[in-house]
């Protein structure tokens, strides 16, 4: 059997590909086993600056299997709970990675391939691309996060109009929403998305981190406790090597090198 994810690397960025076009790229647990193997390798790898995930064929990621799922919940009413479980520290895993993490959305991004891409730090997406919570098309709840990453993508307002409808709504909507970055012309994705990786590849990787981390605490943060927690974040940051070096490489006239240390 074809591997679910293949990985490779792309300049500074690896890049992930969910690999079952015939199942619209659906997840099952070798999908999830396998994003976790691309992950791994990531983190193994210190000249990656971010991860790019994508899909073969014309979706990105329909969503979950629904053909596994019923036959796990006919097999065992508890078997549903496992495979959420998984999907969701996956998730979890994706949202807190120390890399920036990019959806590059070549098709179909619906249900729990919606609830990856709002995980992501950045969404790229080719023009002919589509997105949509499909759940209640099939008397199903989001089970990865949708109620509650999504409204604080596009707001609440919008958010239950994706999720009541289940309607698919075009790149440029989502990206008027401000869910999508980019919208890259048909056959132009991958292009947009390594030029982006591009420009974060001279950057520290330590850096990156501690933006994000600011960045996702502070959402979720009183005003005032985001700002002394960046405060202390620049207190922390002061003894790193990467700060040092930036300063040192300004003041040479030079250009850097970070080791995210």
């Amino acid at each position: 059997m074809a591997d679910e994810v293949l990985f490779e690397r792309r300049g500074a960025g690896l890049w992930a590909t969910l690999n079952r076009p015939d199942a619209l790229n659906a997840i099952s647990p070798g999908v999830i086993a396998g994003l976790d193997r691309a992950l791994d390798a990531a983190e193994r790898d210190p000249e990656v600056r971010a991860v790019v995930i994508t899909g073969t064929g014309r979706a990105f990621c329909a969503g979950a299997d629904l053909k596994y799922l019923r036959s796990s919940t006919d097999a065992d009413a508890t078997g549903i709970g496992g495979f959420i479980d998984d999907f969701l520290a996956l998730l979890n895993r994706i949202e807190g990675f120390r890399r920036p993490v990019i959806a590059a959305v070549n098709g179909l991004a619906l249900a729990g391939g919606l609830e990856i891409v709002l995980t992501c730090d950045l969404v790229v997406a080719a023009a002919s691309a589509k997105f949509g919570d499909a759940h209640a098309n099939f008397g199903l709840l989001p089970g990865g996060g949708g109620s509650v990453r999504l409204p604080r993508k596009i707001g609440p307002t919008r958010a239950k109009q994706m999720l009541y409808t289940a309607e698919f709504l075009p790149a440029a909507t989502l990206a008027q929403w401000g869910l999508v970055n980019e919208v890259a012309p048909d056959g132009g994705l991958a292009a947009a998305a390594d030029a982006l990786v591009a420009k974060m590849a001279d950057k520290s990787p330590l850096v990156l981190a501690r933006m994000k981390a600011l960045v996702d605490d502070g959402l979720e943060q009183p005003r005032d406790v985001a700002l002394r927690n960046e405060a202390a974040m620049i207190a922390l940051h002061a003894h790193s090597h990467d700060m040092r070096e930036g300063l040192a490489a300004f003041e040479a006239k030079r250009k850097p090198v970070f080791t995210g240390r």
